[in-house]
């Protein structure tokens, strides 16, 4: 009876968690096909008119396609150098944690996630500029560095769960550090490798302040930096902008739904080690 109970009280939790999670997005695509009358009328009710067209003019307005690209070459590269500079870094720091300088190097990465973005704000722009740095790829070694301290906090203690006596026989087998890592640990890094590429991807795809002040070219500007031309002083372009939003979620929804076989698998190997 009590187990019964608590199946139900796990149900209700679970349906209430699910409509305050679904909410948003049925508004948004409410907003999103509607005419600006309708949304007037009532923003939750149903359209009487789909209007899929907002869709089309949203996506003339933010010129779509070349800020997609933009988007998606910048998230793409920044996770790809992320998982393979930031495992390496970690790997030699718990290698060494014994050490002195090594032990001070990681509580300075992991203290660098306490300093506030807008403090150094200033000083990244003039930085970034003196070096030729304000475009798309100086926005993506930004994030590889800006994520450094985080991940290096993730990558060792996971690292240091793992047998010490894997990396002993690779070394007795005559393998470098080099061939130790890439062929012995880093395979075993896939768990703790999804977690960081997810929370890379969605940082790297949605984030706005950093392009926003580091990218002075519209040709350059990122999903979220175009969609903010349907915000003005006076007013927004709800439809338009709530389209907007929509597209720029898709990319993210389609990508969870190809991989979530794979984001799965690195939870649950990684509840298990």
């Amino acid at each position: 009876m009590r187990l019964n109970r608590a199946n139900w009280f796990a149900t209700i939790f679970l349906a209430l968690g699910s409509v305050f999670l679904l909410f948003p997005l049925y508004m948004t695509i409410m907003l999103a096909v509607k005419n600006t009358e309708e949304i007037a009328k009532s923003v939750l009710a149903f359209p009487e008119l789909w209007s899929l067209d907002n869709f089309r003019i949203a996506a003339e307005k933010v010129n779509y396609w070349q800020k997609f690209r933009n988007s998606a070459l910048i998230t793409v590269i920044t996770v790809f150098l992320t998982l393979l500079t930031n495992s390496f870094v970690a790997y030699g720091i718990k290698k060494n944690f014994d050490r002195k300088f090594y032990k001070s190097l990681y509580f300075y990465f992991v203290s660098a996630m306490f300093v506030p973005f807008p403090i150094i704000m200033l000083p990244v722009v003039k930085l970034t500029a003196k070096f030729n740095m304000d475009n798309l790829y100086g926005l993506i070694v930004l994030y590889i560095v800006y994520g450094l301290s985080f991940n290096v906090l993730l990558y060792v203690g996971y690292l240091r769960s793992l047998p010490q006596e894997l990396e002993e026989a690779a070394i007795v087998d005559g393998a470098s550090i080099w061939q130790t890592f890439w062929k012995v640990i880093f395979p075993l890094l896939a768990p703790i490798n999804a977690t960081v590429a997810i929370i890379t991807t969605v940082w790297a795809w949605n984030d706005f302040l950093l392009p926003l002040i580091m990218l002075d070219q519209e040709s350059q500007a990122t999903l979220p930096l175009a969609q903010f031309i349907f915000q003005s002083k006076f007013g927004q372009d709800t439809n338009y902008a709530f389209a907007s939003y929509l597209m720029g979620m898709a990319p993210m929804l389609i990508v969870y739904l190809v991989a979530q076989k794979w984001i799965i698998s690195g939870v649950t190997r990684g509840a298990v080690k």
